[in-house]
């Protein structure tokens, strides 16, 4: 009964504490204020628990949804403020609304032009056309609107055209420099315009979105999606982009407007075809659109529109074709509205596998078995990079895996003090293969299929690191990616002791993201992309140079990628232990700390493919 409430309160804190709490440890927190505060708040949850299962209401996390509005979502007095700031906007852009109408709930579609006509930026039309309803009491009231506001304009269709060829008589209407969309049941916030305006004002760009969260049949704001910057990756698994959305009008008459035969997947093909003409994409960190959730609406009713998924295969398909690539697109299983885009391989390329140890030879010789044993790919080469080992038994392994695989394995003697960086390094120098797969020792290959996966997205142009999902021995995961800033240090994993099952972050955990960085445990670059960065930066010794790696990767244009299909178990530093075992490596430790906030402080503070308005205190997309 109680296994949600714990759960929740488990993962308030970063890292969970494994150290047995002594008497003292407990007294200290029983009595202290920061105790007394979260154990107030963990009753606090237990009561809201037993309110809901007796007379009902919201869940836990539409509370803590609802307790952040109140706090970040603006009042009146803000608006007011956005009022005033109009004045100092050198440009105010006209900004055409598409709103395709058929046979709509009047009180909705109502609800959805007055959020509109409530708009505290003002230059702004409204592009209706209904694709004949044949309602006499949706026309009368369609006109009264055009009549008591001359930014309103009408369209009505003698046939039925489905939702694709609706939209592009809205679109006919327009006469504005942008091109937003709203659906005929769903709100904007009043300032909505108003960000897309002055988003405009700060920077020229071409495609704008906005975060959004769902209105329940209740009235309740619920399931708030605070998306990354453009990332991609994560766009080809699944239109995250969605609504808000603002599209250059020059653009969208380009691209032909909206495709029929495309419908229930019409906005995210109109999406793919808009990201292909322009880089310049940019989010706005808050919350401008609702989407009304009822039983015929995509947001509560997956299977409301069926046809909807089948069209999103089909607009991927010839998104992917149109770029000049081969993939096979399906639909995810189970999760309608994500897909997997499989990559086809352009080349069997030598793939070499460097693997750093010292010592240890049960814990090596479990990872080079997996890796000879459970991989399907086969050109490849594994070296070993043999850093001051003195065990007769990490010898013995070396030897018995040369004698087995003559052709694919070798292993190379590196008597320097430890140096991550310079042992990657080193080892890439030796390498034969155009691709490279960074490797810990501790890891072990769970998916057979683990490099040709890696590799379809590794061999892509713009595409250059690649990571995994990693677990620990008790199947939670280790690693989904890296966030930096997160944990109010350098960087952080997401998802940390997450469930194998867990979906994640809106389905986040099943589908392929962009982050800023991967954790070198496994990872893999082109050869060439790896020297085109300088490879690692051998300042940072120990900790955070693959987080480095990656951000340099990112300042050169390229995506750094994370699948979710390819899985290993990592059984996390068995070899080298802590690194802040004493005080030297403490001393270093802070050295490296300072030397990386010195390059990337603009990465710690605001992660592009993180959210400012999620937390940072935990690995799992809370609200902050």
């Amino acid at each position: 009964m109680f296994k949600k409430i714990i759960e929740v309160y488990n993962r308030q804190t970063f890292v969970q504490s494994k150290e047995s709490w002594s008497f003292h440890r407990f007294f200290v927190f029983f009595f202290s204020w920061s105790g007394q505060k979260r154990i107030l708040k963990f009753l606090g949850k237990i009561v809201r628990f037993l309110k809901r299962k007796v007379i009902g209401g919201p869940t836990e996390e539409e509370f803590q949804y609802n307790k952040w509005r109140k706090r970040n979502i603006p009042g009146e007095r803000d608006f007011k403020r956005f009022s005033n700031e109009l004045k100092k906007l050198s440009v105010e852009p006209k900004i055409s609304i598409l709103l395709p109408v058929y046979k709509p709930n009047l009180f909705f579609l109502k609800a959805a032009i007055n959020s509109v006509t409530q708009q505290v930026y003002n230059n702004w039309e409204l592009c209706i056309s209904d694709d004949c309803s044949n309602d006499d009491e949706l026309i009368s009231y369609l006109k009264e609107q055009q009549n008591s506001d001359d930014r309103i304009k009408l369209f009505f269709r003698t046939e039925n055209g489905h939702i694709s060829a609706n939209s592009n008589s809205a679109a006919q209407l327009a006469t504005g420099e942008c091109i937003a969309l709203l659906d005929q049941d769903d709100l904007l916030r009043k300032d909505a315009l108003f960000q897309i305006a002055k988003q405009l004002n700060e920077k020229e760009y071409d495609i704008l979105y906005s975060d959004e969260d769902k209105l329940s049949e209740e009235g309740r704001f619920v399931q708030p999606y605070l998306k990354p910057e453009w990332s991609p990756d994560s766009f080809l698994s699944r239109n995250y982009i969605c609504h808000f959305t603002c599209i250059k009008k020059s653009i969208f008459d380009k691209i032909g407007g909206f495709r029929v035969g495309f419908e229930g997947s019409q906005d995210y093909d109109l999406l793919l075809r808009a990201t292909e003409q322009s880089s310049r994409i940019k989010r706005i960190p808050h919350i401008l659109y609702h989407w009304r959730m009822h039983a015929e609406s995509t947001s509560q009713n997956e299977q409301a529109k069926n046809y909807a998924f089948e069209n999103g295969v089909k607009s991927l398909t010839e998104a992917i074709e149109r770029r000049g690539e081969s993939a096979i697109v399906t639909a995810q299983k189970g999760k309608p509205g994500f897909y997997h885009v499989s990559y086809g391989l352009k080349k069997e390329a030598k793939i070499s596998i460097i693997i750093p140890t010292k010592n240890n030879a049960e814990v090596l010789s479990t990872c080079i078995r997996s890796v000879f044993e459970k991989s399907s790919y086969q050109n490849f080469e594994v070296i070993v990079l043999d850093n001051n080992s003195d065990e007769p038994k990490l010898f013995e392994l070396l030897e018995t895996w040369k004698k087995k695989e003559p052709a694919r394995f070798s292993s190379m003697a590196l008597p320097y003090p430890f140096n991550f960086s310079q042992l990657m390094n080193d080892g890439v120098k030796a390498s034969q293969g155009e691709f490279i797969v960074l490797l810990n020792n501790d890891t072990e290959v769970i998916s057979n299929d683990w490099l040709e996966n890696m590799l379809r997205h590794a061999q892509r142009d713009k595409t250059a690191a690649v990571g995994v999902k990693l677990y620990y021995p008790n199947d939670l995961i280790q690693h989904a990616g890296v966030v930096i800033g997160l944990g109010g240090d350098i960087a952080g994993h997401t998802f940390v002791a997450a469930e194998k099952s867990n979906p994640g972050y809106f389905h986040q955990l099943t589908s392929v993201n962009n982050y800023s960085a991967v954790t070198a445990a496994c990872l893999m670059i082109a050869k060439e992309k790896y020297w085109e960065v300088e490879g690692f930066d051998e300042q940072l010794e120990v900790e955070y140079n693959d987080v480095d790696f990656c951000l340099k990767l990112v300042e050169k244009g390229y995506n750094n990628v994370w699948l979710p299909e390819v899985e290993l178990y990592h059984y996390e530093s068995l070899t080298r232990g802590h690194p802040h075992a004493n005080s030297k490596a403490y001393a270093r430790s802070q050295k490296e700390k300072k030397y990386f906030r010195s390059k990337w402080i603009h990465f710690i503070e605001n992660d592009p493919m993180y959210h400012p308005n999620l937390t940072r205190a935990n690995t799992y997309y809370g609200l902050r």
